[in-house]
């Protein structure tokens, strides 16, 4: 359900099929109506596009262009920089633990490159040219421009500690004393669910549409379009814990540089936990805000309270109307998505349902039909598949919701979604019980305290005990309670 994305590479990316956080934290929810937000930061943010907005077409320029050749980027081993005549020979494990090291190195180099373009190739033009207002710029790129120092810092140390021949032999302190700069990108990754969401609604704009869309057919971009260089830091950021541990994993173990590394590797972890959670917590909030209520009973203090939001996307009902529905950590909010002020808002469609006292079915596929019908009556099954059920009760009647996921893997995945978000509300906490019953039991084990201390001794009456029926006494006491509760 996690998805991974690559740094850019010179093939063009496709978007994802799918939702997070902080972070699931982008491919429209057409083709991933689930964002999974339980780890953020290893997938990239995903919208829902509007649908109802005006496609604007092309312009004559890009359907007439030539095609152009996209740039790509040089790459080389750290073989290929190696002076054989100035080193020693090296074990295959140590050439292996320097093509790590060199492939930290040069992922910085190219991270600076692409957060530099994306500054002088797309915001600097914006903002001259007018396609954008200063105010939505700094909304859709954030702090970005305060990340290139940091990696320059780092890419000059790793610099630095390459000796003449091109090996290096200690990257671990480099790294441990680094790293606590990487606080920064909280604030960066916490705005990237408003900055895409602005991002998308400026492009039905046909100027700022036609200036990405000359961006992207242009050799500079590597067939990238905008989302793909904002959303590098991140990507970059998530890759860090995997390159130390490949540094790791080929340095020896009397190698001095373990213990900084072994060190470095729970740092970034902590870091990258760290910013998750915020970004997580931020796209809670930024959905919290959108959320429209036709009636003030539709409100929710679990929903208030949440901080946490689980999964959320695109689902069909059993009438086929489109609904967008959020799991958050404590409640499931069925909505609709409309467009209110030129921005995209969710207005509540049914009363908000506590994940605590709902109940999940998987169906199987035909065995609902467009309507509501159970079973049989509809003969093709293929509109009837990737169904599943929920169930609530409330004010003593029952409460069914269908729904229909894209597919079988956007299915599973909402399931699996809702399974974990049950286990982890835990059951319903036992409701307190009236004076008269609290006194009993308290009395009852009174009188069996005395029984157990006083075995020889025997008392009158409807409570009179012995140690013969202390146990009955302890058992009737659980039968009542259980009575009571359910």
């Amino acid at each position: 359900m996690e998805v991974r994305r690559k740094e850019p590479s010179n093939k063009r990316v496709k978007p994802l099929s799918r939702v997070t956080s902080l972070a699931n934290l982008i491919p429209p929810v057409k083709a991933a109506p689930l964002k999974r937000i339980g780890q953020t930061l290893q997938r990239s943010i995903s919208f829902r596009s509007d649908s109802r907005a005006e496609i604007v077409p092309h312009r004559p320029w890009s359907r007439q262009a030539p095609p152009t050749i996209t740039k790509r980027r040089d790459s080389k081993l750290w073989s290929e920089t190696f002076d054989v005549g100035l080193g020693q020979m090296l074990s295959s494990k140590e050439i292996k633990r320097q093509e790590a090291i060199f492939e930290l190195s040069q992922g910085e180099q190219d991270l600076i490159e692409d957060l530099k373009l994306a500054k002088k190739a797309y915001h600097d033009p914006m903002l001259k040219l007018s396609i954008m207002t200063e105010l939505e710029l700094n909304q859709i790129f954030g702090t970005l421009d305060s990340l290139i120092p940091l990696h320059e810092d780092l890419l000059s140390r790793l610099r630095e500690a390459r000796k003449p021949d091109g090996s290096t032999d200690h990257v671990g302190h480099i790294l441990v004393d680094w790293l606590p700069c990487l606080d920064s990108y909280n604030s960066y990754c916490s705005n990237q669910v408003a900055a895409k969401a602005l991002l998308d609604h400026k492009k039905q704009d046909h100027r700022v549409h036609d200036f990405l869309q000359r961006c992207l057919e242009s050799p500079f971009s590597r067939k990238l379009d905008l989302w793909n260089f904002l959303d590098i830091p991140r990507s970059r950021l998530v890759k860090y814990p995997l390159l130390l541990r490949e540094i790791l994993k080929h340095t020896a173990n009397d190698h001095p540089d373990r213990q900084h590394l072994d060190e470095a590797i729970n740092m970034i972890q902590s870091i990258v936990a760290e910013i998750n959670t915020q970004t997580g917590e931020s796209e809670c909030r930024y959905y919290k805000e959108r959320l429209l209520y036709l009636e003030e009973s539709q409100r929710d203090m679990l929903i208030d309270s949440s901080r946490i939001l689980s999964c959320h996307g695109e689902l069909k009902n059993n009438r086929g109307a489109k609904l967008h529905v959020f799991l958050f950590q404590d409640v499931l909010v069925i909505t609709r998505a409309l467009t209110h002020n030129e921005q995209l808002w969710y207005q509540l469609y049914r009363q908000p349902i506590p994940v605590r006292d709902l109940e999940w079915e998987d169906l199987q596929d035909g065995e609902i039909r467009l309507g509501g019908s159970i079973r049989g009556a509809f003969s093709n099954t293929e509109r009837t598949k990737n169904f599943f059920r929920v169930t609530y009760r409330s004010g003593g009647q029952l409460h069914t919701h269908s729904f229909q996921a894209s597919d079988a893997f956007n299915k599973q995945q909402w399931l699996n979604c809702i399974r974990q978000a049950k286990v982890a509300v835990g059951p319903e906490p036992p409701r307190s019980l009236p004076f008269y019953l609290k006194m009993y039991y308290i009395y009852v084990d009174e009188r069996v305290a005395s029984a157990v201390n006083h075995p020889d001794k025997t008392t009158s009456g409807m409570f009179s005990l012995t140690i013969k029926n202390v146990w009955s006494w302890r058992a009737s006491r659980s039968v009542l309670l259980v009575t009571f509760l359910l």
